[in-house]
């Protein structure tokens, strides 16, 4: 059975259908709590889970309970237009290589936690997420799947007047604002999912299906993107992905839609769940 781990207040969780069990308590502290240290021991968590027909559950799972799948990594690298539909919907070209970004990982959020806007342009982007399994330099294409722990959705919220602002626009910060990466519901591995080269991934906002598409439409598959990038910079285990969003996204529409405050944002990627996400005001400042 593969594993499906997941971030129960603070803690490693196997989770099955509506059950959490805990791993350290599950493996007898073989392993350790920690959600940060799953992504280097799924083969051991692939083992794991064939126990848990004969384990009692820990928790319920609730899915607003649940932190990001993985908390703290050193590295959350986001690719822009990595989806043909989506370069087609904005008008831009085909890129040659890897457009890079990256999200500071205080943006990251669990898979039922609220997203703050901050303004009234803020856009949604539905995204498979790689997370690093075994950490490598210059991984060739072929063994790129070998250093890939496993999969999750995410969401890459977007502020768009801040990550279109300057000469030339720096993504970062408009990529970045707390709440602004909804990861989860849990990391999922590799043997759970029969070809990500070509998975169902959708997006819908309060009722609406905002996006809908498959992985083959991707420009860079999975392989290309971990082979480019480890050769620039040392990929460690629990480094973070956002692989590119499809068409549908809001600043594209006409008139554009972004998000408000009562929506929620529905997330889901074939063989990975769903996750849900309310939107709500930010707070005035003190």
């Amino acid at each position: 059975m593969p594993a499906r781990v997941a971030n129960l207040a603070g803690r490693a969780v196997l989770v099955e259908g509506d059950a959490a069990y805990d791993v350290a308590t599950l493996s007898q502290g073989r392993l350790p709590p920690d959600p940060m240290a799953m992504p280097a021991r799924m083969a051991e968590l692939d083992e794991l889970a064939e126990t848990l027909a004969d384990a009692e559950p820990t928790a319920p799972v609730d899915a607003r309970a649940l932190g990001p799948c993985v908390p703290h990594p050193a590295k959350v690298i986001g690719i822009g237009l990595n989806y043909r539909g989506h370069a087609a919907e904005t008008g831009a070209e085909i890129p040659s290589s890897p457009l890079v970004f990256s999200k500071f990982s205080s943006a990251l959020a669990g898979p039922g936690a609220d997203i703050v806007l901050p303004s009234e342009s803020t856009d949604w982007e539905v995204e498979l997420v790689v997370v690093i399994g075994r950490g490598g330099r210059h991984i060739p294409e072929e063994r790129a799947l070998s250093h890939v722990a496993g999969y999750c959705i995410g969401q890459d919220v977007s502020e768009r007047v801040v990550q279109w602002s300057g000469k030339p626009p720096q993504f970062d910060l408009g990529k970045s604002y707390d709440t602004f990466g909804p990861i989860g519901p849990a990391l999922v591995s590799l043997a759970a999912v029969a070809d990500p080269l070509d998975l169902a991934i959708s997006c819908e906002l309060s009722g609406d299906t905002v996006q809908s598409s498959r992985t083959s439409d991707m420009i860079f598959s999975v392989p290309e993107l971990v082979a480019h990038l480890s050769g620039v910079c040392t990929l460690e285990p629990g480094d973070v992905i956002f692989t590119g969003t499809p068409a549908g996204v809001g600043m594209a529409r006409a008139p554009a839609r972004f998000l408000a405050p009562g929506d929620e944002v529905v997330s889901r990627i074939e063989g990975l769940g769903e996750m849900r996400n309310r939107c709500v005001a930010a707070p005035a400042p003190a």
